[in-house]
């Protein structure tokens, strides 16, 4: 097994990998910014290494000092976590060429699945369903694009090649908008991604966020472990996440899975990976792949009992898939939701210190956090400091453990979301299942698309 693993991350992902690493007998090395030195994870690490000041660009988004991090330190190999470097192929051909292991895909398959177009054209070969849409960029030529437009059938969305995180995205709904939209959305794809390739799509008015969880050991084997909705969400964030998605039936679990699990197989892929999708109508749309471990991956290790950071560490130190599809078994329901510091009402970031902390227990309840009563939350990184998730043999008992735990849940001194999180689980049409992506800002009087 890997011998030393450096966490290039922070927070309750950094603790998550630790805890895996401990499990399975691997050295830890904790790299940290200058404002993160009292973090859980740095706390119980065998060795920590400070990368710079708090600022993300000098620290944990640094690759030199995060190599040199991993030199000094003897490791074998880099697990990057979510965010910050985690889907960056620059980092992990880096990783690879300076003899340490990478925790995730070869860089090659990260820069596939990064860009949507050349990620769409992979999906549809592998025969994974996509939605309608412009197969490949959009040229300059106005008379087909118009004519793209009217065969897709408004509305359309254009997207960037490199867009993400809900940026570089038009909606168009007639042909008066369609030329100057695609104009508008190359500049800002250029300006924030260095790419100003866009494509087009069928904008889908009213569709769910189901993802389908995959391991693939990059010896001709994949898994996948069910699905998960992820409809719950404010400005394109995932604010609750789930597993199982309601109304999905086993057959059509299997089907969408195979699907995954062949196109992992065709493009090499190898660890962790998300693929999502656009639900509507009982039909699946691939929109993208997330090759990295995900913030939800929880509820699906609550689900089939696997736990998907040992496998990442297996795969990565050569092993072939310690499963197979026929000893996964989805059984139960598990719920998460993601606690922030932030205001409940106007979503400001709020960190500071806390003074107060009790966290929620019983049967069936989870807490993935970093955070201690003294610890302060610094206000330079993104604002989730826990994750709460649930399981119940049944979708009603995880809402109502739900309920219960983020009662128990403490937090004081600084503002969290545990207020609109209770609000959610107490919604009638969350209560009933299948609601939309746009459902949630709706109800926040957030508008929506």
């Amino acid at each position: 097994m890997l011998d030393k693993v450096l966490i290039a991350n922070r927070g309750e992902i950094a603790l998550r990998i630790l805890r895996a690493c401990k499990e399975l007998g691997i050295k830890t090395v904790a790299v940290h910014s200058t404002a993160d030195e009292s973090l859980k994870h740095v706390l119980l690490a065998d060795e920590t290494i400070c990368i710079g000041k708090p600022s993300a660009t000098e620290s944990y988004l640094n690759i030199p000092r995060i190599i040199a991090a991993a030199e000094v330190t003897n490791s074998v190999a880099i697990h990057p976590g979510y965010g910050f470097l985690a889907e960056n192929a620059d980092f992990a051909e880096a990783v690879e060429r300076s003899g340490f292991i990478f925790i995730g895909p070869k860089a090659e398959t990260i820069n596939l699945m990064g860009d949507k177009v050349s990620a769409i054209k992979s999906m549809k070969a592998a025969g994974v369903p996509c939605v309608p849409g412009s197969d490949g960029p959009l040229n300059d030529d106005e008379a087909r694009n118009k004519k793209l437009a009217k065969e897709i059938g408004y509305p359309i969305i254009v997207k960037a090649a490199g867009g993400g995180g809900g940026r570089g995205m038009r909606v168009v709904r007639n042909e008066a908008e369609l030329i100057g939209s695609i104009a508008a959305t190359k500049g800002e794809a250029a300006a924030a991604f260095n790419n100003d390739v866009v494509y087009m799509e069928k904008f889908l008015e009213n569709p769910r966020h189901v993802e389908i969880q995959v391991l693939a050991d990059g010896q001709g084997n994949a898994i996948h472990l069910g699905e998960r909705d992820c409809s719950m969400q404010r400005r394109h964030q995932k604010v609750v996440e789930e597993a199982p998605a309601p109304g999905i039936s086993e057959e059509m679990r299997a089907k969408i899975g195979a699907r995954c699990c062949q196109a992992c197989i065709d493009i090499g892929y190898r660890g962790a990976g998300t693929f999502e999708f656009l639900f509507e109508n009982d039909e699946f749309y691939f929109i993208e792949m997330n090759t990295r471990i995900q913030v939800e991956h929880p509820v699906s290790e609550m689900i089939t009992g696997v736990d998907l950071i040992k496998e990442q560490l297996r795969i990565a130190d050569g092993q072939k898939l310690s499963i197979s599809q026929d000893q996964i078994q989805v059984r139960g329901h598990a719920i998460e939701c993601r606690i922030n510091a932030e205001d409940p009402d106007t979503f400001i970031p709020s960190p500071g210190k806390i003074n107060m902390f009790h966290p929620p227990g019983g049967l069936g309840v989870r807490w993935d956090s970093h955070i201690y009563a003294g610890y302060s939350v610094p206000p330079n990184y993104d604002s989730m400091i826990g994750k709460l998730i649930t399981y119940g043999e049944t979708r009603e008992v995880a809402i109502a453990r739900m309920q219960h735990a983020l009662g128990e849940l403490v937090i004081e001194g600084i503002k969290t979301n545990i207020p609109l999180q209770q609000r959610i689980m107490a919604d009638e049409a969350f209560a009933a299942g299948g609601a939309n992506i746009h459902y949630l800002e709706k109800k926040l009087g957030l508008g929506g698309h």
